[in-house]
């Protein structure tokens, strides 16, 4: 078990391209190509769905030339969770952006049709440093978390 490496976090979106150019904008990520267009009897068996098709993108993470990928795709037929969301539920929880200024990034989340999720705070660790930190929603209600660390 030497040879294992992360490779990428898949968000299912309404809307991909729309989704993607949020993180692209507010976030920094940037597109990684080709566009993915997946059909076939191949992604029917890997996804057990009959008839699927898969369409979307990986983005790199701001920080990384060539490190995990943001993973977005847009399933045909879609299943939506109508559950709701809430920062505790099991499963993916957030993502985690570190910022140099988490207020100008929440307003930069909520002119994208982002909005908040939550208060800023700021909590203190002597150990680490002062963490300046916010849970926003996507356009599509996803979590991620904006944090910023200063010694």
């Amino acid at each position: 078990m030497k040879n294992i490496k992360y490779v990428h976090t898949n968000l299912i979106a309404r809307d991909w391209r729309s989704l993607a150019q949020f993180y692209i904008e507010v976030l920094g990520c940037r597109p990684t190509y080709p566009e993915r267009d997946l059909a076939g009897e191949w992604i029917d068996k890997l996804t057990g769905i009959p008839g699927v098709r898969v369409r979307g993108i990986h983005l790199s993470l701001p920080g990384y030339e060539d490190g995990p990928t943001l993973e977005i795709f847009e399933y045909s037929p879609e299943n939506d969770r109508s559950d709701g969301q809430a920062i505790n539920l099991r499963g993916l929880g957030h993502l985690a952006f570190h910022v140099d200024d988490v207020e100008k990034v929440l307003e930069a989340v909520i002119s994208h049709g982002g909005r908040p999720f939550g208060e800023i705070v700021k909590k203190d660790y002597p150990e680490l440093g002062l963490l300046t930190a916010v849970y926003v929603r996507d356009p599509e209600g996803n979590f991620i978390e904006l944090q910023n660390w200063k010694r």
